[in-house]
């Protein structure tokens, strides 16, 4: 790449080049970040469109390569923009909270307690009766938007601050639930849950 008229060729070689990769990868990192965790999830179109422009990003920081290969401050701002995108996306990816996650609770005390204030915020909950080296504990299912989990964490701790928990990825959840369906109609507002 040529240095712009009246710009210094070692400063835009050493200073510019470097920098422009940098920010150049950040982006197409990013953007990879995001797309995989979109993939996971069964985004594929958005999926499709963030590979489009990912791609482009690449070419153009990669071409800047191939033309400084005698330029260690390339190699290293391609480096830095790749360990900085993946951070980058995962905050993203944190910050919209995209999908849906199961959450997974073992506790001795305040089980009720717990499952009534989860069935509060309009979760389905599924209870099952069983056994530990402490002695008998409930372990409580629940399936809800990820932007949610940590506030129902919270009550968790707040309850039982003991109790063992886990959310794991859920890519698909069959929502049509009849029996919530019912009752949502017969109550005629949001919030109501029905345990199954």
């Amino acid at each position: 790449m040529f240095a712009p008229l009246g710009m210094d060729p070692t400063f835009f070689s050493f200073v510019v080049v470097p920098i422009l990769i940098f920010f150049a990868r950040i982006c197409d990192m990013t953007l990879d970040t995001v797309r995989i965790i979109f993939v996971s999830k069964g985004y594929k179109y958005i999926s499709a469109v963030l590979g489009f422009f990912e791609v482009i990003i690449w070419l153009v920081a990669i071409t800047q390569i191939m033309s400084n290969l005698t330029n260690i401050f390339c190699y290293l701002a391609y480096g830095a923009g790749f360990a900085t995108g993946n951070f980058v996306g995962m905050v993203i990816e944190e910050k919209i909270s995209l999908g849906k996650v199961s959450l997974k609770v073992v506790a001795r005390k305040n089980a009720s307690k717990i499952i009534e204030e989860i069935e509060k915020l309009g979760h389905l909950v599924t209870v099952t009766d069983a056994y530990s080296e402490a002695g008998s504990v409930k372990i409580i299912y629940a399936v809800m938007q990820r932007k949610e989990v940590s506030h129902v964490v919270e009550i968790i701790k707040k309850l039982n601050p003991t109790a063992f928990y886990w959310v794991e990825e859920v890519r698909f959840a069959n929502d049509e639930d009849p029996i919530m369906k019912k009752a949502i109609g017969k109550n005629k507002y949001r919030g109501v849950s029905v345990r199954r």
